[in-house]
C-alpha cells in the first residue's frame, strides 16, 4: 500500500462500508486517474455532471477518509478530464507514496517529557541502531502522534536504505485486504507482499484482535519477518495485554521488543507544537495566542493542528492577521467540537458487529443465535450509556418495541456484575469505537 492508487482504493473501501455498491459503481467507476500535491488530493472524473454530484454528495467523506490515513487535513479536487488537458503541464515526478508528506519526518516531531522515550526509540529503530527493539510497539490516544512517528521511520529507513522494500497498512485494512483475496484465491498474492518486507508498519494494530484466520496469518507473517532479522514497527491506542481477544502467541510477540507509550502533551510541549505548526505552515504565531490555545486545547494533537490550519486559512482568504478575539472564537469552536464527538449509533452498530465478525444487518436483524443475541444486547447497551437514547429509540433503531430493549438492556447490566470477560469486551468495544471517532 504505497501509491497513490492503493490511497485512493482505500478510501473507496471506506466509501464501500457506507455506501451501497451500486452507488460506488454509479459514481466511481470513471474516475481515471487521481494525484496527491502537497495538501491537495486531486480526482479525475469524465464529465461536469459526475463532478458536481460527487462534489455535493461525497467530498465530506472522503476528505473525512483521507484525514483518517493521514492525520491530516486535505483539500479535495474534483475536475473533469478536459480541465486537467487544459491545465499547464508539470514536469514528471516519482510515483508518489503515503510517506511524501514532509511534515512526517523527526525534523518537524515536536519533542517533550510526554513522547521524549517513544521519540528516541522510533529514531534508534529508523537508523537500526538497535536489534533489540523488535519489534517496536508504540502505543497512546489517538491524536498523539503514533502515526507521525511510523511515518518518520519510514523516512529515514527509506533514505539510509534506498532500495529497502517497506510497506505501511493500517489493522482493520490488514483484515479487508486478506479476506479479499483469501476469497480470490490470491492468499500467496498476499503473504509475498507482507513477508517479503525488509520494514513492516502497522498502524493500529488493535484492529487485528478477535479474527482467529487473520490473527493466525499476521502470527506466521511476523514470524518470518522477525527469524529474518526484518524491523517491524507497530502502534496502538491500548497495550497488547489490554487487547483481550488478541492470541496469546500474538500478544508474547508484541511484548518481546520495546513497547513505548505516547501521552497528552505538557505545557511546554504543546506551546512548541504551536509554533512549529505555524512556521511550517508559513506564519508566525504571538505569544499571548499560542498560550490561550496551548490553556484551551490540551489532549490532543491533532485538534491543535486543526486550529493552526483554521488560522492560516483565514489568514490566506482574507489576507490579514486573525485577531485576538477571532482566534479564541476559533478555538471556542473546536473545544466545543471535542465535546460533541459523539458517535451516531451506526458507527456503534458497525464496530459491535466488526469486533464479533458479523455483518449490521445480521446484528439488527431478526436472528436468535447466542453469539448475534450476546453482540445485538451489547450494541444496545453502548448505544444507551455513549448516547443516551431511550428505550423506545433504541428498539426503534433495531425494529424492536422499547420492552425489548430494555430487557437486553437490563440482562448486560446484570451479567457484567459477574462477568470480568463481558466487562472487557464492552471496554475493548468502547476502546476501538471512540478510536475511530476524529
Amino acid at each position: 500500500m504505497n501509491s497513490i492508487s492503493d490511497v485512493w482504493q482505500i478510501v473507496l473501501s471506506r466509501l464501500a462500508g457506507q455506501l451501497s455498491e451500486t452507488s460506488i459503481n454509479t459514481w466511481f467507476d470513471e474516475v481515471s486517474d487521481v494525484s496527491l500535491s502537497d495538501t491537495t488530493f486531486t480526482i479525475v472524473c469524465p464529465n461536469p455532471f459526475k463532478r458536481d454530484m460527487i462534489e455535493q454528495m461525497f467530498a465530506a467523506k472522503i476528505a473525512e477518509a483521507l484525514r483518517d490515513l493521514f492525520s491530516a487535513d486535505f483539500t479535495l479536487r474534483i475536475i473533469t478530464g478536459a480541465e486537467e488537458e487544459k491545465a499547464p503541464k508539470k514536469p514528471a515526478q516519482k510515483t508518489a507514496t503515503l510517506f511524501d508528506r514532509g511534515d512526517f519526518t523527526f525534523d518537524s516531531f515536536v519533542v517533550g517529557e510526554s513522547n521524549k522515550l517513544a521519540y528516541a526509540a522510533a529514531q534508534a529503530v529508523a537508523d537500526g541502531a538497535s536489534a533489540h527493539y523488535n519489534p517496536l510497539f508504540i502505543y497512546g490516544d489517538s491524536g498523539l502522534g503514533k502515526t507521525h512517528l511510523i511515518y518518520a521511520i519510514q523516512h529515514r529507513f527509506q533514505e539510509r536504505l534506498p532500495k529497502a522494500k517497506i510497506v505501511y497498512i493500517k489493522g482493520d485494512e490488514f483484515i479487508n485486504e486478506f479476506v479479499a483475496l483469501v476469497r480470490q484465491n490470491r492468499g500467496d498474492e498476499f503473504r509475498a507482499k507482507y513477508r517479503d518486507a525488509d520494514l513492516l508498519l502497522v498502524d493500529d494494530v488493535q484492529f487485528v484482535a478477535g479474527r482467529e484466520q487473520t490473527q493466525n496469518e499476521f502470527f506466521h507473517t511476523f514470524n518470518t519477518l522477525y527469524e529474518a532479522g526484518r524491523q517491524i514497527v507497530l502502534t496502538s491506542d491500548r497495550l497488547p495485554s489490554e487487547m483481550t481477544l488478541l492470541d496469546d502467541r500474538l500478544r508474547t510477540r508484541f511484548e518481546w521488543g520495546l513497547t513505548v507509550d505516547v501521552q497528552s502533551p505538557d505545557y511546554e510541549t504543546r506551546i512548541a507544537i504551536i509554533k512549529n505548526k505555524a512556521v511550517q505552515r508559513g506564519f508566525i504565531i504571538d505569544d499571548k495566542s499560542a498560550d490561550y490555545i496551548a490553556r484551551n486545547v490540551t489532549t490532543n494533537v491533532r485538534r491543535i493542528e486543526g486550529v493552526i490550519n483554521t488560522i492560516k486559512a483565514h489568514q490566506e482568504l482574507n489576507r490579514e492577521k486573525m485577531s485576538d478575539e477571532e482566534i479564541e472564537a476559533v478555538v471556542r469552536e473546536a473545544v466545543r467540537k471535542n465535546n460533541e464527538s459523539i458517535p451516531t449509533p451506526e458507527a456503534i452498530i458497525n464496530e459491535v458487529a466488526r469486533y464479533f465478525g458479523m455483518r449490521d444487518e445480521v446484528l439488527r436483524g431478526p436472528s436468535r443465535s447466542r453469539g448475534v443475541v450476546t453482540a445485538r444486547n451489547i450494541a444496545m447497551y453502548l448505544i444507551r450509556q455513549i448516547i443516551g437514547l431511550s428505550t423506545v429509540e433504541i428498539g426503534r433503531i433495531f425494529d424492536r418495541d422499547h420492552s425489548t430493549a430494555m430487557h437486553s438492556l437490563d440482562q448486560v447490566t446484570e451479567k457484567l456484575e459477574r462477568d470480568s470477560a463481558l466487562s472487557q469486551t464492552i471496554k475493548d468495544i468502547t476502546l476501538n469505537i471512540n478510536s475511530r471517532q476524529p
